[in-house]
């Protein structure tokens, strides 16, 4: 039988992780004397590996910089986590739920995140999730969404046709991303980029609640 994969973005989609995001950039600007950006510039660009994100907060710093404060915010969330220092990320509500509706209709699970390796680890492991998911992609090891370098990993270790997978995620960069694959888009209205920037990226569904997913996903 045909896989069936929905492969998920992580913050904004699974967890609501902006605060602890904004006060991680906030901190890591300062760790080199810079401004630092609006909250709103800082959810716009979550989803993006980081070096490519510090590009589009700093455009006109050069290359050295945006490396200097990828490197800075992943040394001070480490340290802020350790610490005990960040905020709960909760899951949005009926995530789990939907789920195990999907499960049911014999979906499998990936993510494809911008978050590290460890990062993700954490998320998963916090809120008890990491078995359910067949396929992990992150920026550790693939270039930057919208790339499709993630999804095709996901598909390929899923054994999953792009047909039969969507990408799940909140982001115009999710939905960029599916159709570079030609993986299925289906945005989610409670993440950090506006409905109308994911009916534009090529969102061919998009979710208001999580218990909206199956209805999404089905065929």
């Amino acid at each position: 039988m045909p896989i069936k994969l929905a492969v998920f973005d992580c913050d904004g989609t699974l967890v609501d992780s902006q605060a602890n995001i904004c006060r991680v950039m906030e901190h890591a600007f300062a760790a080199l004397g810079l401004a630092p950006p609006p909250r709103a510039a800082t959810r716009a660009i979550v989803g993006l590996s980081l070096v490519e994100a510090m590009a589009v907060l700093v455009p006109d710093l050069p290359a050295a910089v945006h490396l200097a404060l990828a490197d800075a915010y992943k040394a001070i969330f480490r340290r802020m986590r350790e610490d005990g220092e960040l905020d709960a990320e909760p899951l949005y509500d009926g995530l789990v739920e939907a789920l195990d509706a999907l499960a049911r209709e014999g979906w499998s699970f990936g993510v494809a995140t911008g978050k590290s390796d460890r990062g993700l680890a954490h998320v998963l492991a916090v809120h008890g999730l990491a078995d359910r998911f067949v396929t992990l992609q992150t920026a550790d090891r693939h270039p930057s969404k919208p790339d499709p370098a993630m999804l095709h990993a996901a598909m390929a270790e899923a054994g999953a046709l792009p047909h039969m997978t969507a990408m799940i995620g909140d982001t115009t960069f999710d939905m960029a991303m599916a159709r570079a694959a030609g993986a299925r888009a289906i945005g989610v209205s409670w993440g950090y980029h506006r409905e109308d920037a994911l009916w534009q990226a090529g969102a061919e569904r998009i979710a208001h609640r999580c218990a909206d997913l199956p209805a999404c996903l089905a065929a």
